[in-house]
């Protein structure tokens, strides 16, 4: 089973649901890709709980006063089946620069415009608007 994808999908249906928390199982990666979406504003906190197995990645959600979510959609671009890569010239815009796009490159993960600062390239892991 793909992890991102499992961490992507609980937080859309967490958002879906008005819930307030996500409860994640914790890998490396996942706390990569959801430390960068506190970064940008997209979720209020997230917490490490530490248990006897794996971990527990608990993420707040973040709201409008409105009671609408910040997060409008989430999308998983590569997957395990079919790679999708960009170099650094070519770095893809979610939403035409309004969204954010989550890149893995060999300096780490960082969102697309870190990427272009940076002149670096990778797998095109999600996008988020």
């Amino acid at each position: 089973m793909d992890s991102l994808s499992d961490l992507l999908t609980r937080i859309r249906n967490g958002v879906k649901s008005k819930k307030r928390e996500v409860n994640i199982p914790c890998f490396r990666l996942g706390v990569e890709v959801v430390k960068i979406l506190k970064e940008e504003g997209y979720v209020k906190n997230y917490k490490v709980i530490d248990d006897s197995k794996q971990g527990i990645l608990n993420v707040t959600l973040k709201y409008t006063e409105d009671n609408t979510s910040v997060i409008s959609g989430l999308k998983r671009v590569s997957k395990p089946g079919c790679r999708i890569y960009c170099t650094k010239d070519s770095v893809p815009k979610a939403l035409d620069g309004l969204g954010l796009v989550i890149v893995s490159t060999s300096r780490g993960v960082m969102t697309g415009r870190a990427c272009e600062e940076l002149g670096a390239g990778g797998e095109v892991l999600c996008s988020i608007w």
